[in-house]
């Protein structure tokens, strides 16, 4: 085993799982892919509320104090929606994945972009934004292992297959960003060791945890939130933690 062995191992299973998606998709009555999706908007919902409660943490309370916590992932999301929503956070990952549509299916018709971009973003979002990816990605480049990438690289897998039979092959893309995302999390594990507190990683996993539950809502339909946008939230939150515990 090698340090960065998590990644790899996801990456290929977010592959393989979105090929036999696309192949059972072709398969499967629009209703049922249509269920596929709302299922794992439901789960999404319950993943981010599991992240959201063990991120409200007693190592976050000790830090900022008692009901700062809520206050932090409240003040995260919203400097970093309006930074998000400033630079185009969500426009400019729709025109990436335009782009790697481009990269993988040259000459074929521009008509079937707003999908392979819905299912690249969202793809990429529910790999990406969560406490496995960044626990995992630092605990591997630390050398602690990568049991817990692996554990999230099964899941990924078996989410890729269902989103690629709904929402087709641009969920593969979503390795991209995913193998740029975690691999940067493995180098800076490796190279700063544990440059963030406990409290910062909870204040981050519950902030990533409100995203998931706007993701969810998302996939079953309820609402459309721009998501994209409050991807900046997840540096505010260990900067916020830093400032208020400092002031303290």
């Amino acid at each position: 085993m090698f340090i960065g062995i998590g990644t790899v191992v996801n990456v290929a299973t977010v592959l393989v799982g979105s090929g036999i998606g696309v192949v059972a998709g072709s398969r499967l009555p629009e209703r049922t892919t249509r269920l596929v999706t709302q299922v794992l908007g439901l789960v999404t919902l319950v993943i981010g509320a599991q992240s959201v409660a063990a991120g409200l943490s007693g190592a976050l309370a000790d830090a900022v104090g008692g009901s700062a916590g809520l206050l932090i992932v409240l003040g995260s999301l919203l400097v970093g929606g309006i930074v998000g929503s400033g630079v185009r956070v969500e426009e400019r990952l729709d025109a990436a994945a335009a782009w790697l549509q481009g990269r993988f299916r040259r000459g074929a018709p521009a008509n079937g972009s707003g999908r392979f971009a819905e299912a690249a973003v969202t793809a990429t979002l529910v790999f990406c934004v969560g406490p496995m990816a960044i626990l995992g990605s630092l605990s591997d480049g630390l050398g602690h292992g990568a049991r817990m990438l692996i554990v999230k690289a099964v899941m990924d897998g078996f989410a890729s297959i269902a989103f690629a039979a709904s929402l087709g092959i641009g969920v593969a893309a979503s390795v991209v960003p995913l193998a740029a995302y975690q691999g940067s999390l493995t180098l800076a594990g490796w190279a700063v060791g544990a440059f963030l507190s406990t409290a910062q990683v909870d204040a981050l996993s519950a902030t990533g945890g409100v995203i998931l539950l706007g993701l969810g809502i998302r996939l079953i339909g309820l609402a459309r939130v721009r998501v994209g946008d409050l991807l900046p939230a997840l540096v505010v939150a260990p900067v916020l933690v830093w400032l208020v515990a400092l002031a303290r």
